[in-house]
């Protein structure tokens, strides 16, 4: 994917996703610096381009119905951020519904055939994709996970 700031949309939303599906129903506070890395304000106390592209990917999150937050602390956080019944749902989903190619499908890790079904289950829904694609670290896999559980 030749569009540095996209990749980084996906992989920010992925993260964040996570660490709300990792809370939840716990309201928690976001913060950029967890999700993008450090950053450095210059001279006259503007954040990276990095920064403000992570603070932004929140605020569209929230704006299209996934995440939910109380207030912004300045451009460094969301605070009391939980996800929406709807983004919840959607990562409890199973994630083997055909919406990846069968190649992306054969990266994502599956369970062990004698596992316990609540395993089983467990390793098919769409928030264990985004964790095995996190995990993974391929930007473009990532990509597709983002896409697949999201549009």
């Amino acid at each position: 994917m030749a569009d540095i700031h996209i990749e980084e949309f996906y992989k920010d939303t992925a993260i964040i996703l996570v660490q709300l599906y990792n809370a939840f129903p716990r309201k928690v506070t976001l913060y950029v610096e967890d999700i993008a890395g450090p950053d450095s304000p210059d001279e006259f106390g503007l954040h990276s381009r990095r920064h403000r592209a992570c603070f932004s990917t929140m605020l569209w999150l929230a704006a299209e119905g996934h995440i939910r937050y109380d207030d912004t602390i300045l451009q460094n956080a969301a605070d009391q951020a939980v996800l929406t019944q709807t983004a919840f749902v959607c990562l409890n989903t199973p994630a083997r519904d055909g919406r990846l190619s069968p190649e992306l499908m054969n990266r994502i890790p599956s369970s062990p055939e004698d596992a316990p079904p609540f395993i089983q289950s467990d390793m098919s829904t769409n928030i264990h994709l985004l964790r095995s694609a996190l995990k993974d670290g391929n930007s473009s896999f990532l990509a597709e996970v983002v896409k697949a559980v999201l549009f």
